[in-house]
């Protein structure tokens, strides 16, 4: 008699960012642990590209099935859509997805544990309605974790603005977090950003686990610090167990363009290590004059690049955020310095908006990386070997450059002068030639090579996050059954 597989479902949040993880886990019960898999997606009336083709690829295991939650009307919820902030949008469209979520979870058939996201805590309600038990995957490194788990303590010790602290934060296991590199959900405490971040974070404790996409030897103080030190037991609820399962990345993509393979072509023609890849992951854009600075100080360095180039916004960030994977219609020579691309010829590729980030990395002419910082990106290009130049944009991500230059030692940050409000051409100019040829790069390039090698140990059968992630799916197909 053939035995049923144990059932579990993943619940991400609908931000690219948390979607490819997510996936990658539940990939990873279904191939290496023997489970069925409930993949939930949060859907509205909008369409996704980037979304439609993680879910429609041929590489998913015949055991995980996609489930689409009814879509959400975002014009019913979100009424003056130039008003509302990214954080606000998302959590607003969660809470009306999971309108759903009760009937979902009962027409699937109460999977044993259901494993949600951080933005989308509002499922450990439910599921306690329905005494599922409820797990949380934190997509982000240890070291913001820790921030997070100690930020309720923050919240109700600190009056002021957090912006305005005298002293940098100091959260135990990690290095001090300077306020100007706060998210800037934290910079105002008064907006509804704002509240929904310490919402979330305030029920971090309400899990029953959390598992985060690190590992031991990346970021081993802070992972001590949050299992031992006596502040995590009682700030203001004790924190549930936690595991690091990572680096989860994702290992396949489909090459679905033309494009997608002009750029590996453009690849196999250069020199190894030779190429700079620019790109500001899935929602990320620049304004129009740091947009001319950046192509210019390329330009100037007279390094080989591919750069995946989105229109400019009027303010930099996220502008891509809820529209990620989209092709620009509009010709890149509409927003690139005039002349650009023709003096560029032979020695630079520019593609429209997207590139196939997890194939350019894994490319062997492919020798630095100008990223936002989001930790996915981060993974990549650690799990790759590849040394990075940190520009970051949103969410954690200014944390997350400064961690990868200061303590990591695998990346350099451009500077602003002061007084100015975006990076020069010539500053840029520098940090590529300083990644690409000089001495630092070269540093940089050893030690991330080093990380490489301990990311794929990390991930080996009975090593350290494929020994916590398994101690957690045994306890499923036991004490669950």
């Amino acid at each position: 008699m053939k035995v049923a597989k144990p059932h579990v479902a993943v619940l991400p949040n609908m931000g690219l960012g948390h979607l490819i993880p997510h996936l990658e886990l539940a990939k990873r019960l279904v191939v290496h642990h023997g489970f069925h898999v409930s993949f939930l997606v949060i859907t509205t009336n909008e369409p996704s590209a980037a979304q439609d083709r993680l879910l429609c690829s041929p590489h998913l295991p015949p055991d995980l099935h996609i489930v689409r939650l009814p879509p959400v009307d975002v014009d019913k919820i979100i009424l003056d859509n130039d008003d509302v902030l990214v954080l606000t949008r998302l959590c607003l469209i969660t809470s009306e997805s999971f309108r759903s979520l009760k009937s979902v979870l009962i027409d699937i058939g109460k999977p044993k544990a259901l494993v949600t996201d951080l933005f989308a805590t509002q499922a450990f309600d439910v599921c306690k309605e329905l005494s599922i038990p409820a797990y949380l995957y934190s997509t982000t490194s240890a070291a913001f974790n820790a921030f997070m788990l100690y930020l309720p303590k923050l919240d109700s010790e600190v009056k002021c603005e957090f912006i305005d602290l005298p002293e940098p934060i100091q959260v135990p296991g990690c290095s001090p977090i300077r306020t100007e590199d706060l998210l800037d959900e934290l910079r105002n405490r008064k907006i509804d950003d704002y509240k929904w971040f310490l919402y979330h974070v305030s029920r971090l404790p309400l899990a029953s686990a959390i598992f985060i996409n690190s590992w031991e030897d990346l970021e081993p103080m802070t992972i001590k610090s949050i299992k031992e030190n006596p502040l995590f037991k009682q700030i203001p609820l004790p924190i549930p167990p936690v595991y690091p399962i990572g680096p989860l990345i994702r290992q396949e993509e489909t090459l679905s363009s033309t494009t997608d393979l002009e750029c590996l072509e453009w690849l196999d023609k250069q020199p190894p290590d030779s190429v700079l890849f620019l790109i500001f992951g899935s929602g990320g854009t620049l304004s129009f004059e740091q947009q001319t600075e950046l192509a210019l100080g390329l330009e100037l360095s007279q390094q080989r690049f591919i750069w995946a180039v989105r229109k400019p916004t009027d303010t930099a960030g996220a502008g891509a955020f809820f529209h990620a994977g989209e092709v620009n219609e509009n010709d890149p020579n509409v927003y690139l310095p005039q002349g650009f691309l023709k003096r560029t010829h032979g020695v630079g590729l520019v593609v429209s908006s997207w590139a196939p980030q997890v194939s350019v990395l894994g490319h062997p002419s492919t020798g630095g990386f100008l990223s936002h910082c989001g930790w996915n990106s981060v993974l990549e290009s650690i799990v790759h070997g590849v040394p990075m130049i940190a520009w970051p944009l949103y969410a954690e991500q200014r944390m997350n450059a400064t961690w990868l230059t200061e303590d990591f030692g695998i990346a350099v940050k451009p500077k602003m002068e002061a007084g100015e409000t975006v990076i020069r051409r010539e500053e840029i100019e520098r940090v590529v030639r300083m990644v690409m040829e000089g001495e630092e790069g070269k540093v940089m390039r050893s030690r991330v090579k080093e990380l490489k090698e301990s990311a794929a140990k990390a991930l080996e059968s009975e090593s350290c996050s494929y020994a916590s992630l398994s101690g957690v799916v045994n306890h499923w197909k036991t004490a669950l059954n």
